[in-house]
């Protein structure tokens, strides 16, 4: 099963999906696709870090910045559990990476990767960046447009796609296995 969980900086979502996953009984696996750069994107992932733990269930937590379909296949042929956050985070990464060619490689790589149902549960974490104003800025409004198009993608791919807003989930589709 694929889940695409939205919502804003601050909304709830990734708790949301820790808490979705913890009462299946089966290995967690933790994707982390940030990157620090400063004390304060530090300081949010040891938040995200301590918000785990408190669960008393281990989570295995893999790094992945760019390669994120590398870092996914072989947890979605097993039956585990799997978290990543944040695909916002990730475009980031691929976008701002030296090779211009990397982020549409990695996007076709992932949607590769999910056409195929994994046998593992798959929740993806994203912010819902669309819904304000369009930014200034050839970068920002590139990112805006290919975190949207990327979420309309895996949306359609998803078996659920859930938008948090102040800690309140709310389905937007829920298809039944």
């Amino acid at each position: 099963m694929i889940e695409l969980v939205l919502g804003g900086a601050r909304s709830g979502k990734s708790r949301y999906a820790e808490q979705t996953v913890l009462a299946a009984e089966k290995p967690l696996f933790y994707v982390a696709t940030a990157t620090v750069y400063d004390d304060e994107m530090r300081q949010r992932v040891t938040r995200h870090q301590s918000d785990r733990t408190s669960h008393h269930q281990s989570w295995t937590t893999i790094e992945e910045p760019l390669c994120l379909a590398d870092a996914l296949a072989p947890l979605l042929a097993r039956d585990v559990c799997v978290v990543v956050d944040c695909l916002t985070l990730w475009v980031t990464n691929c976008l701002l990476h030296e090779d211009s060619n990397r982020w549409p490689a990695e996007k076709l790589a992932l949607y590769s990767l999910l056409e195929n149902t994994p046998a593992a549960r798959l929740i993806m974490v994203s912010n819902e960046v669309g819904q304000g104003i369009v930014p200034l800025g050839e970068l920002n409004r590139r990112f805006v447009d290919e975190s949207g198009w990327l979420h309309q993608e895996l949306a359609q791919l998803a078996d659920k796609v859930t938008l948090v807003t102040a800690g309140l989930p709310l389905t937007l589709k829920e298809e039944s296995s």
